[in-house]
């Protein structure tokens, strides 16, 4: 074991887990601590490479004798052991940090309020087709610290929180990208958009001219970053525009390059999706993506699910499932992208969401809202003056049928919620594979039939009788 730096990992999920492997790896002593229980599959792992751990809390003593901490962007600030590290000016940091000590891969990270997961998958499904040597860690997938340690690669594609730029230091990306910046998670920064707005922007802190930055030149909040954070060093920034909303236009171009192609050769749907398209093949020409390269893989790109998922259609009905939308500005393009009229369902768990950007495309769209939470009072509030049919369910099976009484024929039933599912769900792809499994459920009722056994009674006699399937 190397000698002089006493690693500590707070958080025994994927990035911690895989920031004790590189540790080890390393040779580091390394010590992980968990508040709570720690999965099978992560204890296993922690076994297997004879890493020492704790959980059901934290040995506060032991913890404060480490040299750096690295710690699980989802343990908040103020938590008394953090404030306690924080005192002592003990080195915290990321996962994302540790990692990128111990590779010289080319760097590319994605951040925004929306639309990561999508941009980030986007840019590796380009450049793996192209045969880059590439990962895809941070906010999805396995842990870069992981990657790093078993299999490094040459390029990096990193999904990027604001929780874990939060605990950057000097680590600089190649290309950084800033997609938007809207309110979410605001209960980490004090309810201060200015906090939040400040957190995406150490995306770039340690941005040098070679380095690329590329950001929405439309976004207020990006904008006024730029001018009082960035101030007057703006070299390599390549801002893009918001496709405009009805653009007549069959071709799909992206600006800082001669790119083209038809839009129906596009995978994804939606003004959002033709923005993060637009970044990807922004980044792809950056690195040297032939035109002829990006054009051959681009149609052939699958979204993650619970991102305007069409599930299913059923007596005319079509069915998305859009669960991932867990803020306003997600649930805007959502409903902006649907062509047909919309029965809606929302709700869940309110962020401290400001509705009334959604007032037009309700008015234009919405036929009715299904809130489908515990409490549903700010939503029942926003809506009441713009849209009388709006019913409260409390389970997805009690939302889908709701919904589907009032979807006629050539509508659409959207679940793109707006709000957060921990009152009723696990996370919002467990409200996403409820909401698809039930339809599928239903779908195999109506098309192969269901057995049911019936108890009849005739004159006395219980006659025990099959129906035929219906």
């Amino acid at each position: 074991m190397k000698q002089g730096l006493n690693i500590v990992i707070l958080g025994a999920g994927e990035s911690g887990v895989g920031a004790a492997i590189l540790s080890q790896c390393k040779g580091y002593p390394v010590f992980v601590s968990d508040a709570g229980s720690i999965a099978d599959h992560y204890r296993v792992t922690l076994d297997q490479y004879g890493i020492e751990y704790e959980e059901l809390g934290h040995t506060k003593d032991r913890i404060l004798q480490a040299d750096i901490v690295i710690k699980s962007p989802g343990i908040p600030d103020t938590i008394d052991l953090i404030r306690a590290l924080k005192h002592q000016e003990t080195t915290i940091i990321d996962e994302l940090e540790w990692a990128a000590r111990f590779t010289k891969a080319k760097l590319i990270a994605v951040t925004g309020s929306n639309g990561k997961t999508t941009t980030a998958k986007l840019i590796h499904h380009l450049l793996d087709a192209a045969g880059f040597d590439v990962g895809l860690a941070g906010n999805i997938g396995y842990s870069f610290a992981k990657q790093v340690a078993l299999s490094d690669k040459a390029y990096y594609v990193l999904e990027v929180s604001s929780f874990q730029l939060d605990y950057l230091q000097e680590l600089s990306f190649d290309i950084a990208v800033l997609l938007n910046i809207t309110p979410d998670h605001l209960d980490r920064y004090q309810n201060k958009m200015e906090l939040y707005t400040r957190s995406k922007f150490k995306i770039i802190q340690k941005k040098t001219p070679e380095q690329s930055f590329i950001y929405n030149k439309e976004d207020a909040n990006i904008l006024w970053g730029i001018k009082q954070i960035c101030q007057t060093n703006q070299e390599g920034f390549y801002g893009l525009e918001m496709p405009k909303p009805n653009e007549q236009s069959d071709l799909f171009t992206v600006s800082n390059t001669t790119f083209s192609m038809p839009k129906r050769d596009l995978p994804l749907q939606g003004r959002h999706n033709l923005y993060n398209m637009q970044v990807a093949v922004l980044v792809a020409n950056l690195l040297g993506m032939s035109h002829a390269q990006i054009l051959k893989a681009l149609p052939t790109f699958v979204n993650e699910t619970h991102r305007l998922e069409p599930v299913i259609r059923l007596q005319g009905v079509s069915y998305i499932n859009d669960s991932k939308a867990t803020n306003v500005d997600a649930v805007f393009y959502a409903l902006e992208a649907m062509k047909e009229a919309v029965v809606w369902i929302a709700g869940g768990v309110d962020k401290g969401n400001d509705y009334s950007l959604l007032y037009p495309l309700v008015k234009e769209k919405v036929t009715a809202i299904v809130c489908l939470g515990k409490d549903n009072s700010k939503l029942l509030k926003a809506f009441e003056d713009i849209q009388p049919i709006m019913i409260e369910v409390l389970s997805m099976q009690e939302a889908i049928k709701v919904a589907s009484l009032y979807a006629e024929e050539g509508q659409v039933v959207l679940l793109s919620p707006a709000c957060a599912s921990f009152d009723l769900f696990k996370n919002y792809k467990d409200r996403g594979d409820q909401f698809k499994h039930i339809l599928w459920q239903q779908h195999k009722a109506m098309t192969e039939g269901i057995e049911v056994q019936l108890n009849i009674k005739l004159e006395n006699n219980t006659v025990n009788q099959k129906t035929d399937e219906f």
